[in-house]
């Protein structure tokens, strides 16, 4: 069943880190007045621990996460709400398993892209985040970037977060 267009979304802002996606995510759902969460939210403590240390997580590491976001999202959609979530999701089969929390057609993903450069720069200028700016590289050799087949597209976050938003609701509309 394919998911009608006054049907609520769900969409999944995903991208490495530094893309912008918690800033970006936030922005769109204020915009579509969706529900919003933050995605790193949905990581175990010891997932956090991992990374606040340097250590990339497995894929042990991240299917109970990636569960625990798509049962959000399939709450959400389940009670009637569009919905919004940041996630990095850099991996077809994580899409796959976001992608169940609804029917055909209602989970969509939006690929923030930039530069490496841009990405590390990012990284390097934030504050108490717990990815660090090494991290980048292993998340960049991870990435399978959406297949022409997936639902969604891939957005450049050079613009900046309100030209970013502007353009996602301008695809989303066509």
């Amino acid at each position: 069943m394919d998911a009608t267009a006054d049907a609520p979304r769900a969409y999944v802002v995903m991208g490495v880190a530094g893309s912008g996606k918690t800033t970006v995510a936030a922005l769109l759902a204020g915009r579509l007045g969706a529900s919003f969460a933050e995605g790193d939210d949905f990581h175990s403590p010891e997932n956090v621990a991992a990374m606040a240390a340097g250590r990339p997580l497995q894929d042990a590491d991240r299917w109970p996460w990636l569960r625990s976001v798509r049962d959000w999202l399939a709450g959400e959609l389940a009670a009637g709400r569009s919905a919004v979530v940041p996630c990095s999701a850099l991996r077809r089969g994580y899409r796959e398993l976001l992608a169940e929390a609804g029917p055909a057609g209602a989970v969509r993903f939006v690929h923030l892209t930039g530069s490496t450069e841009l990405l590390r720069a990012r990284i390097q200028g934030r504050a108490g985040h717990f990815m660090k700016p090494e991290m980048l590289d292993g998340q960049l050799a991870t990435l399978e970037p959406l297949g022409a087949d997936e639902p969604g597209f891939a957005v450049d976050v050079a613009p900046g977060a309100d030209q970013v938003v502007d353009d996602i609701l301008r695809r989303l509309a066509g």
